[in-house]
């Protein structure tokens, strides 16, 4: 059980108190179905431009009965994040945490890199757009945001620290410089996938992730 919790430290569930009042089955799923849309729309057209008005539009139902779940446009914004942020530890964290060291650190490299591509979110990677978008707005929407990329940030440095403590990166090695470098790629192959349609772009930016980790080891176990 402590070990489930640590996998999940770097990008928490979901508060309890962000369920309250949806505890029935029935409420639970509506909810979450309703989030899954919303997210694959926030993710082509910006949290900024989700309403509640253009959410209840989409999904053809009341804006009351959106209200029922959503109190207003910041609390739908934050729920959308949240549920970008359950999406995104399923597909890139969770899978990571079976490794250890520097495995853990290619693992969460290689899978966020996969996601990107796969086009998990129809606009591409959510935390991505959604961090450009806030980067200047204030209000919990941002805060929220910042908090969940400085986890994954936090998971790409440990999981780089613990293999330095393994033996298996140089101890010079500056492990939050390499964990800024290896987002900054990955952010770039985001970029240049939307912006400029380029089919290559994941795959320049797995090429330079891995060589940038294996510069950052030691000989014996560069491409274990």
């Amino acid at each position: 059980m402590r070990a489930r919790r640590q996998q999940n430290g770097a990008f928490q569930r979901r508060d309890s108190s962000a369920l309250k009042g949806f505890r029935r089955p029935r409420g639970l799923k509506t909810r979450r179905a309703i989030l899954r849309k919303a997210v694959n729309l926030a993710s082509l057209e910006g949290l900024e431009g989700l309403t509640i008005g253009r959410l209840a539009s989409t999904l053809r139902i009341s804006k009351s009965g959106l209200f029922a779940h959503f109190g207003s446009k910041e609390d739908l914004q934050c729920a959308v994040v949240d549920e970008a942020r359950d999406i995104f530890i399923e597909s890139v964290v969770r899978p990571a945490f079976k490794f250890r060291g520097l495995q853990r650190l290619r693992a969460l490299c290689e899978n966020w890199l996969s996601y990107g591509k796969a086009r998990v979110f129809p606009g591409g990677c959510f935390f991505s757009a959604a961090s450009l978008e806030f980067d200047d707005r204030p209000g919990r929407v941002r805060d929220r945001i910042v908090e969940l990329m400085k986890k994954w940030l936090g998971n790409l440095e440990q999981a780089a620290r613990d293999a330095q403590s393994a033996g298996e990166i140089r101890k010079e090695v500056d492990v939050r410089q390499l964990a800024f470098e290896i987002q900054a790629l990955a952010m770039g192959a985001n970029w240049s996938s939307r912006l400029f349609r380029d089919q290559e772009a994941f795959r320049a930016a797995s090429a330079a992730i891995l060589q940038r980790i294996d510069q950052a080891t030691e000989p014996m176990q560069s491409r274990e």
